[in-house]
């Protein structure tokens, strides 16, 4: 179950999604106020929309593959329902209740609340999620840049960035993550995800992590090949 980070869609998924269905039952879906699903107009939960969309494929135990949001999602996921995952790979996580505290983050964050056109909007969460702390706008590739900032348009008009969701507050519970789990995290990301990404590693038991050079918030994205052979090495040793 391939879940995408926030502002975003199932279609950064496109290339993972092609290789693994090969040799996977791959799904893929875009969470409640991205894509192409339903606006935010009230009280929901990212974890319960993947519990229900679980129960009506009739899926059980997958390994929940997801970024930044994503990520959030399947941790939130793992602590409700242990027994329904067979394994996590948690990319540039966040996890429900941290703190942000990177000087970067928190400031962009700021303006983002700030922000009077869906443009403006867009373009804050660009900087901090897809450019990063310790690099330009020049230095990401413009494809993947372009191809983030029209989709977190689109995710900021459907009301992604409105009404939080109703989470767990996972910060305080990641010792009872049971399933395997691995964490990527790019070089280049925050401080913030970093600090999430030596808590799962130190808390959660059975967990290892890979850091990717010269990565930023979505390795997936910026270096492809890399994460793809991590995420290939984790499947076949189930």
């Amino acid at each position: 179950m391939l879940l995408h980070g926030g502002g975003l869609s199932g279609v950064t998924w496109d290339r993972q999604f092609s290789s693994l269905a090969r040799d996977h039952e791959v799904v893929r879906y875009d969470a409640r106020g991205h894509g192409g699903s339903s606006p935010v107009t009230g009280p929901f939960s990212h974890h319960r929309d993947l519990a229900g969309l679980l129960d009506g494929l009739g899926l059980d135990r997958p390994t929940l593959v997801g970024v930044s949001l994503g990520a959030r999602t399947a941790v939130d996921f793992a602590l409700a329902h242990p027994d329904r995952v067979a394994g996590l790979v948690l990319v540039g996580p966040g996890v429900s209740g941290m703190k942000f505290e990177d000087p970067f983050i928190v400031g962009l964050n700021a303006r983002l609340w700030a922000s009077t056109t869906v443009d403006e909007a867009a373009e804050h969460v660009v900087r901090m999620w897809v450019d990063g702390p310790h690099r330009s706008p020049d230095d990401v590739d413009p494809a993947v840049r372009e191809l983030c900032r029209g989709l977190t348009a689109h995710a900021v008009a459907l009301g992604a960035f409105g009404t939080p969701p109703d989470e767990l507050h996972a910060v305080d519970r990641l010792h009872e993550l049971r399933a395997r789990t691995l964490v990527v995290v790019g070089d280049l990301d925050s401080s913030d995800i970093h600090a999430v990404a030596d808590a799962v590693l130190r808390d959660a038991p059975r967990a290892e992590k890979v850091v990717v050079r010269g990565a930023g918030h979505l390795v997936d994205l910026d270096r492809p090949d890399e994460f793809d052979r991590a995420l290939l090495r984790f499947l076949r040793a189930r």
